[in-house]
């Protein structure tokens, strides 16, 4: 070896001051603290189902910012507004991206929807697409009769029965049916779209895109997990079968001649992909359309019904608000016996109902998942590139610093109070902020304001309501028990 010595001694000498700097350099981070991690597991043993509820409990010890890992998979976990604001809007175009999960990639034609795609020109050119067709106020209310049919009906099948009724499953179906019909404009049923079989499809697609594979967290051994489990066939299987179903709805709206009564959503993303064929100006396709439903089936379907589930457990719980916001109604409709979307403005308390909502049980307690393009410092702590970011709204919507009794559901604490979830107070954030804010926020809203108004004039009675949350699978927090009532028809 000793004719070498010199080049070995020569690299050393080039190698070591590399090495110095790099030590020095991450000897200055000033990086977030960690709980006790296990090898390969990470934190995983500290960690329940309900994510949200485990990440609140070690914040209270590690503090309001904090670097946790799944298996392998580096998260830092934000459970307070100050540093939501920086991850939100501070430092937004560094943390807007999101991460690369084969679930979500699958579902979503590797990213050529809008809620899941990571940042970058495409993502930019598809929210603007978007945002101008789908979710403008005009878009909105051309939705509205179908709205009013479909909660007049529910109305009418909840009223004419004296007997418990499962309401939990009667507001899924009920969100189902409006996102089906916005869609695909009329009914399938007895065809290869047939409504409860697709139902049921999107409510597996909607646990698949919230998850992580095995492989993903532990990716030398987790593939065998994988395998056993089934989860990469489940994961196809879903796939197809939306697939099969998006497919068979946009040959139908291409056939000639077909009758309408009005443009549903197929068909204003079909003169969006021919408008933007005649422009050249980029390529939307047909698996951008899929891509698109499977956004708008995967929120549409449970944040509203699940929402609209915890409101009304509120309520029944705590007869002196649900006394209250029945008067309003009753106070300002009388016998009209419905609401109309048109008079929503006239339920202030409502409203405010609505929001103490948002506060305690937000859908997504911690959001989408972003991930960080660049370094940032959260906090004063330094966080590295291809971290993911989860905003613990859930726990920041409970915090006493904020909240005043955080655990009691007391809507009139939004009385005279300028706090909106628009994004710019970051103690309440159920539709997130900046880059990657929800873009349906005022569909959602509208319908589950005119929704809740038109059940309260039915009078629902129960005791012992179970308000515990479900664990599982899913990016949406819904109850762990149906809410079973007994309808009384206000006289």
């Amino acid at each position: 070896m000793a004719p070498y010595a010199p080049f070995i001694w020569l690299s050393l000498l080039l190698v070591l001051p590399l090495y110095l700097m790099f030590k020095k350099k991450k000897q200055n981070k000033k990086l977030p603290p960690t709980p006790f991690t296990l090898p390969i597991l990470g934190n995983w043993h500290q960690l329940s189902q309900l994510l949200h509820q485990s990440y609140s409990q070690l914040s209270k010890k590690h503090g309001p910012v904090m670097l946790v890992r799944l298996g392998q998979i580096p998260v830092l976990v934000v459970s307070s507004a100050e540093a939501a604001r920086d991850v939100l809007k501070v430092y937004d175009i560094a943390c807007c991206s999101r991460p690369y999960l084969a679930g979500a990639a699958r579902l979503s034609y590797n990213f050529l929807d809008v809620g899941l795609a990571p940042y970058g020109d495409h993502w930019r050119h598809m929210k603007k697409l978007i945002v101008l067709n789908l979710f403008t106020l005009k878009r909105v209310q051309s939705f509205r009769f179908l709205r009013e049919e479909e909660v007049e009906l529910l109305v009418n099948s909840i009223s004419a029965t004296k007997t418990p009724i499962d309401l939990t499953d009667k507001l899924f179906a009920l969100a189902a049916n409006i996102t089906y019909r916005m869609s695909f404009g009329i009914d399938y049923q007895g065809t290869n779209l047939d409504k409860d079989k697709f139902h049921q499809v999107v409510h597996e697609a909607h646990a698949v895109a919230g998850s992580f594979s095995m492989a993903e967290l532990f990716p030398f051994v987790g593939w065998i997990i994988d395998w056993i489990t089934g989860h990469h066939a489940r994961t196809e299987r879903v796939f197809h079968e939306l697939d099969s179903f998006f497919e068979y709805a946009i040959n139908d709206h291409l056939k000639p001649g077909r009758k309408k009564d009005q443009d549903d959503i197929i068909d204003v993303l079909l003169q969006v992909k021919e408008e933007q064929a005649q422009l050249g100006t980029a390529h939307f396709t047909k698996n951008n359309i899929k891509a698109v439903l499977m956004n708008l089936f995967s929120a549409g379907t449970h944040t509203s019904a699940i929402t609209l589930n915890w409101a009304m457990a509120e309520l029944v719980r705590n007869p002196r608000v649900l006394g209250k916001v029945q008067d309003e109604v009753r106070n300002n409709f009388g016998n009209k016996g419905k609401v109309s979307e048109s008079d929503l403005d006239k339920l202030q308390y409502l409203k405010m109902v609505i929001k103490e909502t948002f506060r305690m049980h937000p859908v997504g307690p911690l959001l989408l998942p972003r991930e960080t393009i660049s370094h940032c410092k959260i906090n004063g702590y330094d966080v590295d590139p291809k971290t993911i970011i989860q905003v613990n709204v859930w726990a920041i919507g409970r915090d006493p610093k904020y909240w005043k009794e955080p655990e009691q559901f007391y809507p009139e604490r939004f009385a005279d109070s300028s706090i909106d979830y628009k994004g710019q107070n970051f103690e309440f954030l159920p539709f997130g902020a900046g880059r990657r804010m929800c873009p349906g926020i005022h569909m959602a809203t509208v319908t589950v304001e005119y929704v809740l108004a038109n059940l309260l004039y039915l009078l629902m009675r129960k005791e012992d309501i179970n308000m515990e949350e479900k664990a599982g699978v899913s990016l949406a927090i819904n109850k762990r028990t149906p809410l079973i009532l007994v309808p009384i028809k206000r006289i």
